[in-house]
């Protein structure tokens, strides 16, 4: 069963960015279309960005585009999350998951989630 793992989490400031990553094992991650997913204190979980297996699409939530940017290295195994112009409303766990189909919008297919990592956008 493919496994992920988040990282690349942490405390900046607003204006400031972080890159998060998200590793597989247990698979090879270009069978699988990836979403990040993102979950505050008190809301709801929303999709973030999602792309292609190939990574010839991408989709954004409409908040973050133009400041996030999501790609893949499916040599190493490894999607991505770059993160620019971050906003105190930024903050939140954010999710790797990875599932059989992508979709536009993004949508949550059933597939497994990592464990998050904590994003914190504070002055």
């Amino acid at each position: 069963q493919l496994q992920l793992v988040e990282s690349g989490g942490g405390l900046v400031q607003p204006g400031g960015s972080l890159r998060l990553s998200c590793a597989a094992s247990g698979g090879t991650l270009d069978h699988y279309a990836i979403a990040w997913f993102r979950q505050a204190p008190g809301k709801e979980r929303e999709a973030v960005s999602c792309i292609s297996f190939r990574g010839g699409r991408t989709n954004y939530h409409y908040s973050v585009k133009g400041r996030f940017t999501i790609s893949r290295d499916n040599a190493k195994n490894t999607a991505y999350l770059q993160m620019n112009n971050l906003k105190p409303e930024d903050t939140a766990v954010y999710y790797c998951v990875a599932d059989l189909l992508y979709s536009d919008p993004c949508t949550y297919g059933g597939g497994p989630w990592g464990q998050g990592t904590q994003v914190t956008v504070s002055s």
